[in-house]
């Protein structure tokens, strides 16, 4: 049940994660996300085979491991943007102040049920809840400002360099998928006292 509970999460907090970036999208003028039926909560739309759900079901496996994942990324044309760049920026990182901002509004829940009156066993389990839901979104957030192609932190890096370090930004975007898993299976752990730091902050 522990692990449906954090699989059902992790779903919410990446279809919510992801629909931001189409909102951002659509707000600067590129309705690509909404033409292609991506503005939406239904989870359905917004499923990737490995992100959504092997990986989850992977790392759920591994003891003391945090399970994250990701869905299908929200398109859009950077054509349709009157500054590709900055706009695709501001764009990728809408889908981890999301992930933020679920994380700031479930730390308040926890917060005011210590104030509200309500029976201790009640009190136990949306503790437990809201503890997960906080600590899955602020992962996710964290772990998507990694600046590694796909995620959306390559995104902002690639906005801040320099036209000359265009090379660079390809031979990133070529091998970014390997360097990822690479990161994800070896790397992941230096993001834990990052992740664990913010969650006392918020808790």
């Amino acid at each position: 049940m522990d692990l449906i509970f954090l699989l059902l999460i992790l779903l919410f907090s990446v279809v919510v994660h992801e629909v931001s970036h189409g909102f951002v999208a659509e707000h600067l003028g590129d309705p690509t996300a909404r033409l292609a039926g991506r503005l939406t909560l239904n989870p359905i739309k917004h499923l990737d085979p490995f992100g959504s759900v092997i990986l989850p079901l992977l790392l759920s496996l591994v003891p003391g491991g945090v399970v994250f994942g990701w869905a299908k990324p929200v398109p859009y044309n950077p054509m349709n943007l009157k500054n590709p760049e900055r706009s695709g920026a501001l764009i990728a990182v809408a889908g981890p102040l999301s992930n933020i901002s679920l994380a700031l509004v479930f730390a308040a829940f926890l917060k005011i049920i210590d104030f509200v009156y309500l029976p201790s066993a009640l009190v136990l389990n949306l503790g437990e809840l809201f503890s997960k839901i906080v600590l899955i979104n602020i992962a996710l957030a964290v772990f998507n400002l990694v600046p590694l192609p796909p995620l959306d932190g390559s995104k902002v890096l690639f906005a801040l360099l320099p036209k000359s370090a265009a090379r660079f930004k390809f031979a990133l975007e070529r091998s970014g998928m390997f360097l990822l898993l690479l990161f994800i299976f070896f790397g992941f752990k230096l993001l834990v006292p990052v992740i664990v730091g913010i969650y006392h902050l918020l808790t």
